[in-house]
């Protein structure tokens, strides 16, 4: 009887001991990396003090090391060329005692590194917040043991139920559309008491969050993009994470999150949001430290990317997040926000490890001169380089709305297109920038521009046209709007139509839709379709004219085809003296009207109809 009971005390500990290990992140790494040396973040019951052990042929145990609290251990492998793919068994001892162990698994790669292509000015990009696009599988809408777990459709800030699986359902409209990317707010797991919906609150990094899908979904959607011809782009966040999130509770080091001492005495500091700190000469220390460490709200923690533990574990969970999904580019959340000398080592790991990717960063400011400044290859003053390829261009967003709502005259109307894009001298890659009407933190498009159809058409056209990675927010196609409520993110996320079983309209099919809608759809997609195919718009040369008596025209060219976009807000039919662009060698040319396939040829006079945008092709 002794015996038995020994038995069932060695099973007992037996069990406590192997369930030390509650986490291991990355959860794996591969073979052939440039980053061949990946940091396990190892979590369990008091493990700090534990020494691992391993023997695999190619796989070598570089370091390790304790955090400040004993339930971390961080152990460095570095996986040669020549190893092969497999479990490898990683044993912690306490001095000759074996006190517990697990596998780590090392994968094939399934694509070599040069063949992630990241979007560029070839893609235009559809962006979608997911809760608010479709709900694909009402059985995720509800997670037990969740901290936010009511669905409510009717109120803007709670959830809704869109998922992974309704935007799967639905590459085939996006693709039709001819949307070429694809960008998800944040699909990861935010286990936050409110507001969860917007995914910008990451309690875990590498966990996709159920209420969306699973991982397997989430690779599911990446592959059947990739097989319509659109890439996946995925939404990051470098600078913070969801209050709730697993390691909160828990930290690994004393300086783990920025103003650590005020968190866990039950206070918080918030950033004063002046970014130009990162570029003032004068700025004061005070005023940086505060930018940089400050939380960005209260339920968002601020991440200490100068602890090299941290940098290194958002640098491997980036890397193993395009590996995994087979990512086309990666949108970085509030990017003049961490650490700026950490953003640029993030940024050139990447595109060292994924030469052909691209990234694009935020940095929500009207001032070019700041735009610039985080895009690689920038001469700036200070010898920074960010490594980033794409910025986005609030600048000339903001100068397209106010040229098209505005009155004509010397400095007010179509001259601010014309002067936005001026500023092109100030950036090192024009054509990598971000153009946009509207986002998932802006009033759309449409309510921007007073919901004026014809000025939202030239708007879009002038999008698509213009030297810029065009991005568009779904909905845009069917003129949604949050007119009722200026500035509300929650209106502003608003549910697209016929995502939801039971839908009185349906934006996918066009039933239900009034004719409005339905012309604004059917203009976008004959604008998206034409770009695609037209190499032009893509990479080629650009030229304009200052606009006179309310017209403004664009020109994109190559040696093979020249595009014309004409936009006239005059309130009646104007002639156009077509002789002013003689040294774009076009009069006399055969011209398409790409909206209404006439086909004419180029006089010295052309007739635009009031109110329009006209958009011409001649072949050479």
């Amino acid at each position: 009887m002794g015996s038995i009971r020994a038995f069932i005390f060695f099973l007992f500990l037996s069990g406590s001991l192997v369930s030390q290990i509650v986490k291991v992140e990355p959860p794996n790494w591969w073979v052939g990396m440039k980053h061949q040396e990946v940091q396990l973040l190892i979590y369990g019951d008091s493990i700090s003090h534990l020494s691992p052990i391993m023997d695999y042929k190619g796989v070598t145990l570089k370091e390790y090391s304790s955090g400040d609290n004993p339930n971390y251990l961080f152990v460095t492998l570095k996986v040669a060329e020549n190893a092969q793919a497999g479990n490898v068994s990683i044993e912690l001892k306490n001095g000759a005692e074996s006190i517990t162990s697990f596998d780590y698994k090392i994968k094939e790669r399934s694509r070599e590194a040069n063949d992630y292509i990241g979007f560029d000015s070839s893609d235009v990009i559809y962006l979608i917040t997911p809760d608010r696009f479709a709900n694909g599988d009402s059985s995720n809408d509800i997670i037990d043991g969740l901290l936010e777990t009511e669905l409510d459709r009717g109120h803007d800030y709670k959830r809704h139920g869109g998922d992974i699986r309704g935007i799967i359902e639905h590459l085939d409209y996006v693709a039709d559309m001819g949307f070429t990317a694809i960008w998800s707010s944040p699909l990861l797991m935010n286990d936050m008491p409110e507001q969860s919906y917007h995914g910008y609150a990451i309690t875990d990094f590498y966990k996709t969050d159920p209420r969306f899908g699973t991982l397997k979904e989430y690779k599911e959607l990446s592959q059947k993009a990739s097989e319509r011809g659109v890439k996946l782009i995925m939404d990051q966040v470098a600078n913070h994470c969801g209050r709730e999130h697993w390691w909160m509770k828990d930290l690994p080091f004393e300086d783990w999150v920025n103003y650590q001492d005020n968190f866990e005495g039950g206070t918080y500091v918030t950033t004063n949001h002046r970014r130009t700190v990162n570029q003032d000469a004068y700025a004061s220390d005070h005023d940086k430290k505060l930018m940089e460490e400050g939380w960005f709200v209260p339920s968002m923690p601020d991440l200490n990317q100068k602890n090299p533990f941290m940098a290194k574990y958002l640098i491997q969970n980036s890397i193993w997040w395009i590996e995994t999904l087979q990512l086309g580019g990666i949108r970085q959340d509030t990017y003049p926000y961490p650490n700026k000398n950490f953003m640029a080592d993030w940024a050139k790991a990447i595109m060292e490890e994924y030469p052909n990717f691209n990234i694009v960063g935020e940095e929500w400011s009207y001032n070019p001169l700041l735009v610039g400044y985080w895009q690689d290859g920038s001469n700036n003053t200070d010898g920074y380089r960010s490594g980033l390829k794409s910025t986005m261009d609030f600048p000339l967003q903001k100068a397209m709305v106010e040229a098209l709502k505005e009155p004509e005259s010397w400095d007010k109307g179509l001259i601010k297109i014309y002067e936005g894009l001026a500023n092109d001298f100030n950036y090192a890659q024009p054509k990598s920038i971000l153009l946009f009407g509207d986002n998932h933190d802006m009033d759309r498009i449409f309510t921007q521009l007073n919901e004026d159809e014809v000025l939202t058409k030239m708007a879009l056209a002038f999008i698509l046209v213009a030297p810029r990675i065009p991005q568009i927010y779904y909905g845009t196609e069917i003129l949604m709007d949050n007119t009722e409520k200026l500035g509300d993110h929650g209106l502003i996320r608003t549910d697209f139509p016929g995502g939801w079983n039971g839908d009185d309209k349906n934006g996918f099919t066009g039933e239900g839709l009034s004719k409005e809608q339905i012309r604004i759809r059917e203009y976008l997609k004959k604008l998206l379709n034409f770009r695609k195919s037209t190499f032009a718009l893509h990479h080629g040369n650009t030229k304009h004219f200052t606009p006179e008596n309310g017209t403004y025209v664009l020109f994109r060219f190559d040696e093979r085809e020249k595009i014309v976009l004409i936009l006239n807000k005059n309130e009646e039919s104007f002639e156009l003296n077509m002789e002013r662009f003689s040294e774009m060698d076009i009069i006399g040319k055969q011209a398409v009207n790409v909206l209404t396939s006439e086909n004419f040829k180029v006089s010295e006079v052309l007739e635009l109809p009031p109110r329009e945008a006209i958009l011409l092709q001649l072949k050479e």
